[in-house]
């Protein structure tokens, strides 16, 4: 099975070790930055720069799925707009657990 389109699910924490890579994170929207980027909230607190992003996000909480250009910036391919109500805790909790050597291998790791 291709792992060209795995997106792993960040935090702010980790996005720093997949630059270049396809990301998911979950977050809030707190602000647009002109006609072609916002600033998103990770579920960890820490601000994310989406680049073009301003005429997909709709709702209060999204997920933003792109390509990672640096530690804090996202390139976007695609959002999901979750609504008003998201429990971001419970969603960092999970960022968490998938990054956690415990049960990477075993439950989130790509298939080869």
């Amino acid at each position: 099975m291709s792992t060209d389109h795995h997106a792993m699910r960040v935090n702010y924490r980790h996005l720093g070790q997949y630059v270049g890579k396809n990301v998911r994170v979950w977050g809030k929207l707190l602000r647009f930055e002109g006609n072609d980027s916002a600033i998103v909230e990770a579920s960890d607190g820490g601000n994310i720069t989406v680049q073009w992003a301003a005429t997909t996000m709709t709702d209060t909480f999204v997920e933003v799925i792109g390509t990672v250009k640096d530690h804090q910036t996202i390139k976007l391919m695609a959002c999901v707009n979750m609504g008003s109500n998201v429990d971001l805790k419970l969603a960092n909790d999970t960022v968490e657990l998938m990054h956690d050597p415990r049960f990477y291998q075993s439950m989130f790791a790509p298939l080869p």
